[in-house]
């Protein structure tokens, strides 16, 4: 159990490392240090929503909820254990104020140049203290309890080190969605020991956060891994401190502690803006209007992408029936592509649809269906042309099987089997068979190619159709 307490407090580290000095009229909090305001266009977010009506529950150290940044805006909360507040309204981390950090990154509500504005400045904080030193039990403790109180967002800044989630920790995460809770958790911070992404926010159904920095790139101090969901701003994060914690009342860090909640306020705009929508609906918008980044589709940096605050209040998105993060929930409806928006006027999708998963497959699907009818086509077509353009048999002359021609094969002065029609008879126009008296060609029978002598007596009626009563040039046959 130590090393799990040691793993939890490591996790929270880096959230706020250092107390900036106090503000000058050209530094202001809101115009120098919260740059990702400008960076996520959350000035146009909050012309569509500011949170209102939502409640992000806080399971941290507590949170200070005397600070000008967050007054009035702390619900009544819980302690999970007896050290610490039993309404949550103290943070007892006297060297970072990590709860009350991450409740101003969320919920600040601003007030001028030299005041955090939080991502939800309309929505409620529902702080769950846990104390400065707590235990996975408290974890436990911390999220069901929040589960059951009416957390719409659950924020977890926090995160047990390197080894998988306990069955205590699953249970606790399975039960808050099973509440219609969005779970939201820091990937890990590298700078920490975190080698890969830390429980709970790797476990399915959560919507891991990692961070990237000022210029969009990936940051260096955040972990990644599989189970990575959605990116967001985590370098040089200001938040409100308490005040024993900084002498101005705000602290300057990077990590994804801070990424997470900023992820938390965003989720908070959504379902303001959506209220009707399920928390399996809210995640699906989340993801499927992030901006994607790193390599195509999802991918161990920045899940589905940059989080695009705008974009998941505006778009289209369809709907699923299941949170699109657990396995075996099946695909988004509409549009599939990893990574990509719907956009207004997208349709959900085509009316008939191949039960195939690879464009190849389709492909072949697709060529099968049209390339049948196609060869019926073509077929039909040569034998109506072939039918128009075979002559009668009055103009061609007599045969194969017709009275006075042989079966097909047959020497024109062999025996004709019976049936066959009458005995053989010369066939007018030839001349003798190979073999047979008359073979030179005599008078009358001029050899193939040449023009019959001019005493000739005209082809009868019945000859082959070339010119003169010779037989056909070599190589054709008589048709």
């Amino acid at each position: 159990m130590g090393a799990a307490v040691l793993a939890l407090c490591a996790a929270l580290a880096p959230a706020v490392t250092v107390a900036p000095a106090p503000a000058q009229a050209a530094d202001t909090v809101r115009g120098i240090q919260q740059w990702y305001l400008d960076y996520l266009k959350i000035s146009a977010a909050h012309k569509i929503t500011k949170g209102a009506g939502v409640v992000v529950a806080v399971v941290d150290t507590g949170v200070e909820a005397s600070h000008p940044d967050l007054r009035g805006q702390v619900l009544a909360g819980h302690g999970t254990n007896a050290m610490a507040p039993p309404d949550g309204r103290r943070d007892d981390d006297k060297v970072k104020g990590h709860g009350t950090a991450m409740a101003g990154i969320i919920a600040g509500r601003g007030g001028g140049e030299m005041h955090v504005l939080g991502i939800a400045p309309a929505a409620k904080i529902l702080p769950v203290a846990m104390g400065a030193n707590f235990n996975e039990q408290d974890m436990v403790l911390g999220i069901r309890w929040a589960a059951d109180n009416g957390a719409d967002v659950i924020n977890l800044s926090l995160g047990s080190g390197n080894r998988a989630a306990s069955p205590d920790v699953v249970d606790a995460v399975n039960y808050a969605l099973s509440k219609d809770a969005v779970v939201v958790a820091s990937a890990g911070n590298v700078e920490q020991g975190d080698r890969q992404v830390t429980s709970p926010a790797n476990i399915p159904g959560v919507v891991a956060v990692s961070g990237f920095g000022k210029q969009g790139g990936f940051f260096a101090g955040s972990v990644q891994g599989p189970e990575t969901v959605i990116a967001s701003p985590m370098d040089s994060i200001i938040a409100p401190a308490p005040e024993g914690v900084s002498p101005n009342g705000y602290g300057l860090g990077s990590g994804t502690s801070s990424a997470a909640a900023l992820i938390s306020g965003v989720v908070a705009l959504v379902r303001s803006e959506y209220p009707k929508l399920d928390a399996a609906n809210v995640v699906n918008r989340l993801i499927r209007t992030a901006r994607d980044a790193g390599r195509a589709g999802r991918d161990p940096q920045f899940g589905f992408g940059r989080v695009d605050p705008v974009a998941a209040l505006t778009r289209s998105v369809p709907a699923v029936t299941a949170n699109p993060l657990l396995e075996g929930a099946g695909r988004p409806a509409g549009p599939t592509r990893t990574g990509s928006a719907a956009r207004p006027g997208d349709d959900d999708g085509p009316a008939v649809e191949f039960g195939v998963s690879n464009k190849a497959g389709a492909i072949v699907q697709v060529g099968l269906c049209l390339g049948v009818p196609i060869i019926g086509l073509i077929v039909l077509l040569v034998v109506l042309r072939r039918r128009r353009r075979r002559p009668s048999p009055a103009a061609v002359g007599p045969y194969p099987g017709a009275p006075g021609m042989p079966p097909p094969g047959w020497p024109a002065t062999q025996p004709t089997p019976a049936g066959y029609g009458p005995p053989p008879q010369p066939v007018p126009g030839y001349g003798p068979p190979p073999g047979q008296p008359g073979q030179g060609y005599p008078p009358g029978h001029p050899a193939p190619g040449y023009p019959p002598a001019p005493t000739a007596p005209a082809s009868p009626p019945g000859a082959s159709g070339w010119p003169g009563s010779g037989p056909p040039p070599p190589g054709h046959q008589q048709q």
